[in-house]
């Protein structure tokens, strides 16, 4: 391994912190690096395996004002590159405003997901809740060959090149970025048309907004989605021909938010709703559908069907579990982020736009969330998704399960105990003529060698586990969101006679 100490980040942590979030598996990285032609450890490269998969992170690097949560933390993108049967890594902190301005502070200047708003040192912000940090640490995608990073709960997106990981500025979309409102964690990029669909959301009516950002990079399409009240949308999904949107029964206390606490509540006795708009529509073309309370977090997928919209994602039997007085301290607070307290389930919606009515149905008994599918399958009939499973009680991904959607076979690959995966993206290799005709990559935290590696198995063969294991320059934290990028769709991978040269090195 061709390695190189880059950067080093000032940090005040503690040394003696025992917040579970900023310590064992999600212990934050300080140091960036440069690394070419990863050490492969076990099995080898697939010479077919050509492009780029990038992860974000939640990283913090100060403590909070407070009471911290994983989800406050700064954004950090790793970066693996696979061309000609080597690979590189890349691993960059996020320069958002935010970020610099804490590191400029040497601590926490604006409040978290768990603490009030008015304890923020600065009265300026982001958030749909406002007075919070843009840490832009949620989700990343690949648009016009330019990664973009975003934030769970609206603010700016981040330019971030796909090779260094380096930070290149805001995303502004000549000139007509909606700065006020800001993107929601999950925009969506359709690679057949180049066009990426985005939503966001706001305490101020209307409430909702929805928007097409087309493959020139211009906001061609931006409208109104009213709802009822300030709502906690955080995925949307999309067709060849709609977007879907939703309204679930999840959110701030009306009651609570007169006195400025923002208390996510599940209001059972109310539906989860679903809108339906043509992808270039107006607000008097959106549809709504009612189906069975829940809340969502993540969908996989949505196609269309004769007279009906098909939509995939993680049902949630119980969005706010109770606390049971079981585990310590750290798992009760953190309840809300185990899947398995949440029952999270593959789940399917059919909403029929000619009748109006919705069917549903659970896909499997299986818990599981954060999937992917195929990119290029994205807006039609898919037939595979890829999930991580948990960790008991925990924010923790301790194996991956591969759904068939038209069988309801499943196969699974549980890691070793002590080893934590990220979410894992789904590589079509050079030429490929099926669905699951490529590779999963995902990142490990393994805390018994205290190191980590990125690890590739066969789409098709799960089960038989990696095929290859790339080791990292050092243990990095436990992720969440990521993207693959196939090399034919970055700018300059294909001219260079070497990925040094086509990233600049």
């Amino acid at each position: 391994m061709d390695l190189e100490l880059v950067g080093k980040l000032l940090s005040t942590l503690p040394e003696d912190d025992d917040h579970p979030y900023r310590t064992g598996p999600w212990r934050p990285q300080t140091n960036e690096w440069v690394a070419d032609d990863l050490e492969v450890v076990e099995g080898q490269i697939p010479a077919d395996l050509d492009g780029v998969y990038l992860r974000n992170t939640e990283n913090p690097v100060h403590p909070s004002l407070k009471n911290y949560h994983p989800f406050d933390g700064d954004g950090m993108i790793h970066v693996v590159g696979f061309r000609d049967g080597k690979a590189f890594y890349r691993n960059r902190m996020i320069r958002t405003d935010g970020y610099l301005a804490e590191q400029e502070a040497g601590q926490s200047l604006w409040a978290g997901l768990a603490e009030r708003p008015q304890i923020a040192l600065r009265e300026d912000g982001w958030g749909a809740r406002r007075q919070m940090k843009d840490a832009s640490s949620t989700d990343v995608v690949v648009h016009r060959g330019v990664a973009l990073s975003t934030f769970y709960q609206c603010g700016d997106m981040y330019r971030i090149d796909p090779f260094s990981a380096q930070t290149l500025g805001k995303e502004s979309w000549n000139g007509h970025f909606p700065f006020d409102w800001g993107v929601s964690a999950h925009p969506k990029v359709d690679d057949r048309t180049g066009e990426m669909m985005f939503f966001n959301y706001s305490k101020e009516a209307p409430y909702m907004k929805y928007g097409v950002v087309d493959d020139k990079n211009d906001l061609v399409h931006y409208v109104d989605i009213p709802l009822p009240g300030p709502r906690l949308p955080h995925d949307m999904a999309f067709t060849e021909n709609y977007a879907i949107l939703n309204d679930m029964p999840l959110f701030w206390d009306p009651e609570a938010l007169k006195q400025n606490a923002h208390v996510a509540r599940w209001h059972r006795d109310m539906p989860a709703r679903f809108a339906v708009i043509p992808r270039r529509g107006q607000t008097k073309d959106i549809m709504w559908f009612e189906a069975e309370s829940t809340y969502v977090l993540h969908f996989t997928n949505a196609y269309e069907e004769g007279d009906e919209v098909v939509l995939e994602g993680y049902f949630q039997t119980d969005p706010e579990p109770a606390d049971n007085g079981t585990g310590t301290k750290w798992e009760r607070a953190f309840r809300f982020l185990a899947q398995d307290r949440m029952e999270t389930r593959l789940h399917r919606w059919r909403f029929n736009l000619k009748t109006g009515l919705t069917k549903e149905e659970r896909l499997t008994d299986t818990v599981s969330e954060f999937g992917m599918i195929n990119g290029s399958f994205g807006g039609v009939k898919h037939r595979y998704s890829y999930s991580a499973t948990n960790k008991p009680g925990w924010f923790l991904f301790n194996g991956l399960v591969k759904h068939d959607s038209l069988t309801g076979a499943e196969e699974t690959f549980a890691f070793e105990d002590g080893v934590y995966g990220s979410e894992t993206a789904m590589a079509p290799r050079v030429g490929s003529t099926s669905e699951d005709d490529g590779y999963l990559v995902t990142l490990i935290s393994d805390m018994n060698a205290d190191a980590s590696y990125a690890v590739v198995f066969d789409a098709a063969r799960l089960s038989d586990g990696p095929v290859c294991k790339l080791k990292l320059p050092e243990r990095i934290s436990s992720g969440t969101h990521s993207t693959w990028c196939a090399g034919e769709e970055l700018r300059r991978w294909q001219t260079e006679d070497s990925a040094a040269t086509a990233v600049g090195l």
